[in-house]
């Protein structure tokens, strides 16, 4: 019996390169926080963010960049640097994480919550158009739209942009699960004023923690550098932590995780005694800020980003790949597939289908298979015992955002699942066809 589980998380980009070289970072401490460098107007940073946030201006094609400990951080960033009046209002789409929603109430700004489309899972522009029109009859003017490429589908910028500019809404796109997604031949992030990405422990790619904020904009740019060196590093032993999750999770956790439930206990004990962090602090489920947001990159996490970034098209080519496989064994089925753009490229950071019983599937598949598929979302604002009334979320504002929580799936696309798991997955969803 295997009691590794297949599952679409737990630091599910890692490999044994990844693993190695946070081993090797763990024993070198003098590495975590920054190097000295020669040049003093550089010494700030280490060398590894520098060399991260130089290799993402030039991926992108875009002036400036700037290193944090979690796109949380990076999004907070933004926001204080907008020099926006207290209580200003953030446009945003429901079908979210708290993630996103946090950095607008810890700016001391106002969530306000639009609905999003059923098939692409994106916000949905004729309710973005009701609810301004809606605002401004209320004597309100949104200042900030903020717009989220889901799952890795870009939004439709072309309305986007035509809206921004109609009711002079400063743009900020939420990348977290895009990078390397495209609309149009342009990369996303590179259409606003501000843009910001994640490399959390289930992103793209993956330093446990840490993002990035980019923008083309001078005086955007100068606000953003200034916040990122005031804010300075987090604490020796939270960088410990972060070098210790893939080991862990590799040689322990995993490999254990379904023997008598050992790896899972394993888990929730270490986050429990402090060994490990959670993705998600229970403080972020009330609104609340944990005392290491916000914090600039640690250099020793900039590390692990840069070696995961430099496998990116590796990444995303394997996650095409497995789409295309769920793609061809679920097409004629009673699954509803994501649809296919042609001026979208979708990097399928997850694989989502929408299943009229889709919370039993997850139970089964766990309880059953040992198959641990993901539940981004099963709740409007995620993850699930996130306090809506904290987070300023009402429920029947998005009602949309509401029906697909209680239809949404998502199956593994990252680089550690094979085409044998692939296949067993679809086996086993065929019980439901």
């Amino acid at each position: 019996m295997a009691f590794k589980p297949i599952s679409i998380s737990l630091s599910p980009n890692t490999e044994w390169d990844d693993i190695w070289l946070a081993l090797k970072l763990i024993f070198c401490p003098w590495r975590w926080t920054r190097l000295r460098l020669r040049s003093s107007a550089r010494q700030e940073k280490g060398e590894a963010i520098l060399e991260l946030e130089d290799e993402f201006k030039k991926y992108l094609g875009i002036k400036y960049a700037f290193a944090f400990n979690s796109g949380r951080s990076a999004l907070l960033a933004i926001l204080k640097s907008l020099d926006l009046e207290a209580g200003a209002e953030v446009l945003l789409q429901a079908f979210t994480c708290n993630a996103a929603i946090n950095p607008i109430l810890w700016a001391g700004l106002r969530p306000v919550y639009i609905d999003c489309n059923e098939d692409d899972f994106n916000i949905n522009i004729e309710d973005l158009k009701r609810k301004i029109t809606l605002r401004q009859a209320q004597g309100k003017a949104p200042k900030v739209l903020m717009v989220q490429h889901t799952f890795g589908l870009p939004a439709n910028m072309d309305e986007i942009l035509d809206l921004a500019e109609r009711y002079n809404l400063i743009l900020i796109e939420d990348c977290a699960h895009a990078l390397g997604a495209e609309y149009g031949g342009k990369k996303v992030g590179t259409f606003s004023r501000a843009a910001f990405f994640s490399f959390g422990r289930d992103k793209v790619i993956s330093s446990v923690y840490g993002g990035m904020a980019v923008t083309n904009d001078e005086d955007l740019a100068e606000t953003l550098r200034q916040n990122q060196s005031g804010w300075g590093y987090s604490s020796h032993y939270w960088i410990f932590q972060q070098l210790l999750h893939p080991i862990l999770l590799s040689f322990i956790i995993l490999p254990i995780y379904n023997f008598l439930n050992l790896g899972k206990i394993f888990l929730v004990l270490s986050q429990w005694f402090n060994i490990l962090s959670k993705a998600v602090h229970w403080k972020e489920k009330r609104g609340r800020k944990p005392d290491y947001f916000p914090k600039k990159m640690p250099n020793a996490l900039a590390v692990l980003a840069l070696h995961q970034f430099k496998k990116l098209e590796k990444f995303n080519k394997h996650r095409e790949e497995i789409s295309n496989f769920y793609y061809q064994e679920l097409k004629d089925t009673s699954f509803e597939l994501p649809p296919r753009f042609p001026e979208r490229k979708n990097v399928f950071l997850r694989f989502t289908i929408k299943h009229p019983q889709a919370h039993q599937i997850l139970y089964n598949a766990w309880h059953k298979q040992n198959i641990l598929l993901g539940d981004w979302y099963t709740s409007p604002i995620a993850p699930y015992d996130t306090k809506l009334n904290m987070v300023k979320y009402k429920i029947g504002t998005c009602p949309k955002a509401e029906k697909l929580a209680k239809r949404t799936l998502n199956l593994p696309t990252h680089i550690n699942i094979s085409k044998k798991g692939v296949q067993k997955i679809i086996d086993f969803l065929k019980i439901w066809i």
